[in-house]
């Protein structure tokens, strides 16, 4: 069953005007190919009959029975309907954007992505308060709600970037800024001699400066202050960026530790 909250619900009939048993301009035939072409799926299957089967009646049905990913696929498909239309006049778009605006974060939260990555967003080390921030951060993820996790993602990269530091023994101090601390580590990583290409550089030497614009973030749109939030797509963005980079760190730190193991162990088999 598709995890859809009272107050979605009602976003999802504003928008394609349910209340009148209709779904948006589509006729039975229209909605049957359209729900068809998103999903692989037969609206006029008996298993979505409902009440008086009207089109609306079969899409609550749908909603209702389908699972996560197939409710957001179809309704990120009637969200991207609803904007060509209204793009061309037929909707009244400055009327419903807010709850087209809805819809498509439903949409995103139901098929799982509004986060690449996400699951590198983890407590690393046994640390208690690193579990309680990473579950918290991953939390607000789920609700779709990453606007209000910012500060906290903040402090997770603080928390994550030092402890590889104190890993490699790469000096700082207590109160340096993450986009300075990040910048030792970088130089770390360039040292070992690892990385294949100067393009991977030059994408890590960047975020050197995105982690300093993430120190505003922190500081003036965030719940750290008595702040107005960032908006809800740049959020996203952010943490996509953030959650990517720490995903490469994981992969790059583990093939370094296995490659610190191999090394160890062609020590070990010499014989004397």
């Amino acid at each position: 069953m598709a995890e859809i909250s009272f107050i979605e619900k009602g976003n999802i009939e504003n928008l394609l005007g349910m209340k009148s048993g209709y779904v948006l301009d589509f006729s039975d035939r229209t909605f049957r190919d359209f729900v068809g072409e998103m999903t692989g799926l037969d609206i006029d299957n008996e298993i979505y009959h409902f009440a008086s089967n009207s089109k609306a009646n079969r899409l609550r049905q749908f909603l209702k029975i389908e699972t996560n990913d197939n409710a957001g696929k179809l309704l990120k498909g009637f969200c991207d309907y609803w904007l060509s239309k209204a793009q061309n006049g037929d909707f009244d778009y400055r009327n419903d954007e807010k709850h087209y605006l809805e819809c498509l974060k439903i949409s995103e939260r139901l098929r799982g992505n509004i986060v690449e990555n996400i699951d590198a967003i983890k407590a690393n080390w046994e640390d208690k308060d690193f579990v309680i921030l990473a579950k918290e951060i991953r939390g607000s993820i789920e609700k779709n709600q990453p606007e209000v996790a910012l500060d906290r993602l903040h402090t997770f990269v603080m928390k994550y970037t030092r402890q590889l530091c104190d890993k490699h023994s790469i000096g700082y101090s207590k109160d340096e800024a993450l986009h300075s601390i990040f910048g030792k580590y970088l130089k770390f990583i360039i040292s070992t001699g690892k990385l294949e290409s100067e393009m991977s550089q030059r994408i890590l030497k960047t975020s050197i400066s995105n982690l300093d614009s993430f120190n505003d973030i922190r500081n003036n749109k965030s719940f750290a202050h008595d702040n107005c939030i960032l908006n809800y797509e740049e959020s996203v963005l952010i943490f996509n960026n953030v959650s990517n980079m720490i995903k490469f760190l994981e992969t790059f730190e583990d093939k370094l530790s296995k490659s610190s193991d191999s090394k160890k162990t062609d020590w070990d088999d010499l014989k004397f």
